[in-house]
């Protein structure tokens, strides 16, 4: 007795640290780096924070070098969410052979644009005028700074590799911008909320450059999982994301980051009109 009595303490301590270690994993989150990496870790560190009271566990950001990187980090299962543009999460999701699930987006993210801009000393007044131009993109794997403005351009019969001068890729939406405010490019093609967020706190002078084009809406940025998370661990993560609210002063400073009002709930079909418009533009093969 004593024996069975001594093996099942023994068992239920085994037990008890297995629960303790899975306790303490570390859930993993990165980002496409749409922004330079200390804007990264300034605008995801509250979400960290936050994502760790109510996860219940240590929570890391763990900043990466380029967007073919965040695909690859959740497709091989490196971290454990991601904040993917529209066409990352479509690249990841072809990647992965359909096991990247979006869970929740900002509700700008429903009716997401973009917008081109130029110096208002340029001449440039539409679309058409960019031809002969020297124009750049953000990353080539950007939705917003990328993908959609050239799919608006081909609709438009105007083909960024045949009619503009040079095609540049900046990498990230700041960059996009300095590129024109140097006079590297003539125009170029970026996300409409870190263009505002520019022109809110005075890094742009709209006298010199500014807005001539603003695209129609569409689907953007989610945060998704690999399809190998279980599924109560998913939909705990969801709901911790629906739940941020501005009415508390963590919620509103991670709301004001993000430059969001809220989050809510998204799905795959969102995403189906930016793989067909990828696959049209040549980009997803």
């Amino acid at each position: 007795m004593q024996s069975f009595l001594v093996k099942s303490v023994a068992a239920a301590l085994v037990v008890g640290c297995m629960a303790s270690s899975a306790l303490a994993q570390t859930f993993k989150v990165t980002t496409i780096p749409e922004e330079a990496a200390t804007e990264q870790v300034r605008k995801f560190g509250p979400i960290t924070k936050y994502l760790e009271a109510k996860l219940g566990q240590k929570v890391e950001f763990i900043p990466v070098n380029d967007y073919p990187a965040a695909v690859e980090a959740l497709v091989n299962k490196n971290v454990d969410m991601v904040w993917f543009g529209g066409f990352t999460h479509v690249q990841a999701n072809v990647r992965s052979g359909g096991k990247i699930i979006p869970i929740a987006q900002r509700e700008e993210d429903t009716k997401f644009q973009s917008v081109f801009i130029t110096k208002t000393d340029s001449g440039i007044k539409t679309l058409a005028d960019l031809k002969g131009k020297q124009v750049s993109f953000g990353s080539a794997s950007s939705t917003s700074g990328h993908l959609m403005p050239r799919s608006f351009l081909l609709a438009a019969n105007i083909d960024p590799d045949k009619d503009f001068k040079r095609v540049a890729y900046s990498g990230a939406h700041d960059a996009t911008i300095a590129s024109v405010v140097s006079g590297k490019v003539d125009a170029a093609a970026l996300d409409i909320t870190v263009w505002n967020k520019f022109v809110k706190e005075n890094k742009v002078d709209t006298k010199d450059v500014n807005v001539f084009y603003t695209t129609p809406g569409y689907f953007n940025y989610n945060w998704s999982v690999h399809a190998d998370m279980p599924a109560a661990q998913r939909e705990k993560i969801t709901k911790a994301l629906l739940d941020i609210s501005p009415n508390d002063a963590l919620g509103k400073e991670i709301l004001e980051l993000n430059r969001a009002t809220k989050y809510v709930p998204t799905k795959a079909e969102n995403y189906k009109g930016l793989e067909t418009a990828a696959r049209s533009a040549g980009l997803l093969k």
